[in-house]
């Protein structure tokens, strides 16, 4: 690690002060400091500035180095959070001696400007308050999916030898930084684990890599570097300084937001995520992959906690983060051993509440972070190129149409499940041959079946659909009347009263999912 300059420490000096953003002496100026850089929060900007450090992954021990960093960081950052990121600023020496920040002498050191926002808006403090809106994590998911198709692909990083790297430089530090004993033991079989995946995994690693999953993505991305802005999920703070981090397979950045928030117990959210974000891409390609990034991202924090305590002065913080690296490594060793795949089906008329359903067992079916939900009503959208919400007409539900759309949900299930990925498939389900259809899926596979029935008065039913505003489903009372004039025959499956609650509904549903285990 390089040691500040006395520039720098001058640098550091000024930017403490008022003066150097022009405002009244007696302005309250925040500071936060991480170990690559110092943050001064003044007036309505913040202002960044590069700390003269070297690690095994970062070099920012010259002022040039420093200044294509920042310059970088605007680059990578607009194209999430353009209103965010202002510009990079000098700080420069004046003919009299004083500093200033764009001022006509030379340049000392470079900060990058943003605008400054409510800390309290950052999602790592909303969750850590139990605010963080369940709904906002639809919008979090496209935010993602947009940076990940418009990032620059990059076949020169990622694959078999990025995730090598990851775990390599993982195992070092847990050699070198968790004292003997019970953490460094855990460390040890969790290299152990994702080495011997990656042996497993390494021809679809370099298949996506070849075929374009490695792009310049965000690299970062966990709660902290996410903030409400205008009411809208914003990613920023992407890592611009190696490549080896923010290019990576899209999967495997999605999986840092993934680990995140299901070690913070909020796996319905995890799942939510998961879930819009494959209906954007359809990327199931990555399923086999999921397990090793999310224990590579569990096992990376575990790094950097343990890093972080032995540099840390003795104190309650040093405690902290060394509960921090046993929760991590206990995690990623989980996360390598998930739970079997299984298939859920979900069928019944017309509002009956199969989606909400759904949705709320998720997060609970099959491996982290939780079921794949295929819904009938998204998938028919996908396939005639329309917006979820846009309403269909009534050739969109000819016989041959729905047809297509149920052996959708197979053939998407079979690939989900073949990975080890528990599925949800939510649809009518009204005839017996689309039920053993699905059926036969797991059968064919092995592995655990489960088809639920939801039953509720045609009147509530009526009134449901009544009541729907912006909701993917076109199903209107008269859509109801057709179904239940052509009935669903003999039902097999566990059926369920879907007039009552939806905590009863989903207590007698759980129920049954837990039998599959």
């Amino acid at each position: 690690m390089a040691k500040a300059t006395d520039a720098q420490r001058e640098v550091v000096a000024f930017l403490s002060t008022p003066a150097a953003y022009g405002l009244p002496s007696q302005s309250a100026i925040e500071r936060l400091d991480t170990h690559i850089s110092i943050v001064w929060l003044a007036g309505e900007c913040a202002y960044k500035l590069k700390r003269a450090v070297v690690f095994d992954y970062v070099d920012f021990s010259t002022v040039e180095l420093r200044h294509a960093a920042c310059e970088a960081e605007i680059d990578l950052n607009r194209r999430t959070a353009p209103s965010l990121y202002l510009g990079v600023r000098a700080v420069t020496r004046e003919t009299d001696g004083t500093l200033s920040l764009d001022g006509q002498g030379e340049p000392l050191d470079w900060v990058v400007e943003m605008v400054r926002f409510d800390q309290e808006a950052l999602f790592d403090r909303l969750a850590e308050r139990r605010r963080l809106d369940l709904a906002l994590m639809d919008g979090l998911a496209d935010a993602i999916a947009r940076l990940h198709a418009i990032a620059e692909r990059r076949t020169d990083r990622g694959g078999r030898g990025g995730m090598d790297w990851v775990v390599d430089g993982n195992a070092l530090a847990f050699a070198e930084q968790i004292p003997a004993g019970t953490e460094r033991e855990i460390g040890a079989v969790v290299t152990a684990a994702a080495r011997a995946a990656i042996d497993r995994h390494a021809g679809l690693l370099e298949s996506r890599r070849l075929q374009g999953s490695v792009r310049k993505c965000h690299g970062d991305l966990h709660l902290r570097n996410i903030c409400l802005l205008d009411g809208v999920p914003t990613l920023f703070d992407g890592v611009e300084f190696n490549d080896d981090i923010s290019c990576v397979d899209v999967f495997y950045d999605l999986a840092f937001l993934l680990m995140d928030l299901w070690r913070r117990g909020l796996k319905r959210h995890a799942n939510v995520v998961f879930n819009r974000y494959l209906v954007q891409t359809i990327d199931l390609g990555a399923l086999p992959l999921l397990p090793l990034f999310l224990c590579c991202r569990a096992a990376v924090r575990a790094k950097t906690s343990a890093t972080a305590a032995r540099r840390q002065p003795q104190g309650p913080r040093t405690g902290e983060l060394q509960a921090a690296t046993q929760e991590y490594l206990v995690l990623a060793e989980t996360l390598l051993r998930p739970a079997p795949p299984c298939l859920v089906a979900i069928g019944g008329f017309s509002g009956s509440g199969k989606s909400t359903l759904a949705l709320q067992l998720a997060h609970r079916v099959g491996a982290a972070p939780g079921a794949l939900i295929l819904r009938s009503d998204v998938i028919r959208k996908q396939q005639l190129g329309v917006e979820p919400l846009t309403r269909l007409g009534a050739k969109a539900y000819l016989p041959d149409v729905s047809r297509h759309v149920y052996q959708t949900i197979g053939e998407r299930a079979r690939a989900a499940l073949a990975a080890g990925h528990g599925v949800i498939a939510d649809a009518v389900y009204a005839s017996p041959e689309e039920r053993d259809a699905i059926a036969a899926v797991a059968r064919d596979l092995s592995v655990p079946f489960l088809g639920l029935w939801l039953d509720a008065p045609p009147s509530l039913l009526v009134k449901r659909l009544s009541a729907r505003r912006a909701d993917v489903s076109d199903a209107t009372p008269a859509v109801l009347d057709l179904q239940m004039q052509s009935g669903a025959g003999l039902v097999a499956w566990p059926r369920i009263d879907a007039s009552a609650e939806m905590k009863t509904v989903e207590s007698v549903a759980e129920r049954f999912v837990k039998e599959l285990r």
